[in-house]
């Protein structure tokens, strides 16, 4: 579609693959299993990795991402729940998918169950207050099964968080909203692994994760490189990004 946001994209990958593929208790055969944990992505223009696990899982076939973003497709721009099947929640505008996944934990709490909310933050998106309002809601009702992972990789559409309005240190804002944290790398599967380990059996307190990641990660032109946060490659782009993380994946 020559549109889309594959910087944030890639930053985010490690987690959501994490999260899909060794964490998320789901059933692909069932998108609306009443027990499954609950995903929002509230970064919601990161949604190409969002949806590429989704068709990994067998939520839809793999054929049907190459649709992204075209007139009719299940695959918006930014997540619409009731065109496709495994989401949670649509997102969009930066911080309503935070308030989203707070208000999904509330109710599990509620109603007494025991499925867990996970959201993936940018760096960026915590400039917005509504993300501190959720937190605070969240540690007022103790909601020890929401889980924040903030993908803290340091840039925004026009430049680098620390430039356009400072988000750090983001761990002891959240530790002031009373939530438990724990600052990891992004990239270590194992670190991240873990963390959603710990993250899942701490009790009494939410819990954010705070990732360090790289925008762009594993496409070396677009590593650190603000552009690439909406911006397409052509087809020589493309081919060259693909060939470079097929490569990292035999390494």
């Amino acid at each position: 579609a020559q549109s889309g946001h594959p910087g944030g994209s890639l930053s985010a990958t490690d987690l959501v693959t994490a999260l899909y593929f060794d964490q998320l208790q789901i059933r692909p055969n069932q998108p609306d299993w009443p027990e499954r944990d609950r995903f929002v992505l509230s970064k919601g223009h990161a949604c190409p990795v969002w949806y590429a696990a989704l068709a990994h899982k067998g939520y839809f076939p793999l054929e049907t991402l190459d649709t992204l973003r075209t007139l009719g497709s299940p695959l918006q721009g930014h997540p619409v729940k009731q065109k496709c099947k495994g989401l949670d929640a649509g997102t969009g505008s930066l911080g309503i998918g935070f308030a989203q996944a707070l208000g999904i934990a509330l109710e599990a709490k509620m109603l007494a169950k025991d499925y867990y909310v996970y959201a993936v933050l940018g760096d960026g998106e915590l400039q917005e207050g509504l993300v501190w309002e959720t937190a605070q809601a969240a540690s007022k009702y103790r909601l020890d099964h929401f889980i924040a992972i903030v993908d803290n990789n340091g840039l925004q559409n026009d430049g680098f968080t620390k430039d356009i309005m400072p988000v750090e240190p983001i761990d002891d804002k959240f530790k002031a909203f009373g939530w438990e944290t724990m600052r990891i790398d992004g990239h270590d599967m194992r670190q991240i692994c873990n963390a959603l380990e710990i993250a899942r059996s701490h009790k009494g307190k939410p819990f954010c994760i705070v990732a360090n990641t790289v925008k762009g990660k594993g496409v070396s032109f677009m590593e650190n490189v603000r552009a690439w946060h909406g911006k397409a490659p052509d087809s020589e782009q493309l081919a060259a990004a693909i060939k470079e993380i097929n490569l990292g994946d035999k390494l």
